[in-house]
């Protein structure tokens, strides 16, 4: 899933070099973490959500085929910078 991830957001961002992509599998479920710059969360999230919303779905639908549970969060990467200090 974390493959499927990076391809969709790397072709959304105008900064695809600074997408982020971490997974963390607990037995059938998988917890995708997306980072992108804060320049490029509106692009990736969308209008109310609508891209995002769209991301989560094409993945939970690429997890139906394994049987597993796919969770995905989207951050900017100055939110973990921020946390740091």
């Amino acid at each position: 899933m974390k493959e499927l991830v990076e391809v969709i957001a790397k072709a959304l961002v105008e900064h695809p070099d600074e997408v982020v992509v971490t997974e963390e599998t607990r037995g059938k479920v998988t917890k995708v973490d997306l980072k992108v710059a804060p320049s490029d969360m509106g692009k990736v999230i969308g209008r109310q959500g609508r891209i995002a919303k769209a991301i989560r779905t094409v993945v939970k639908a690429a997890a139906s085929i394994d049987d597993e549970i796919v969770d995905v969060n989207i951050d900017s990467e100055s939110d973990e910078e921020e946390g740091e200090e």
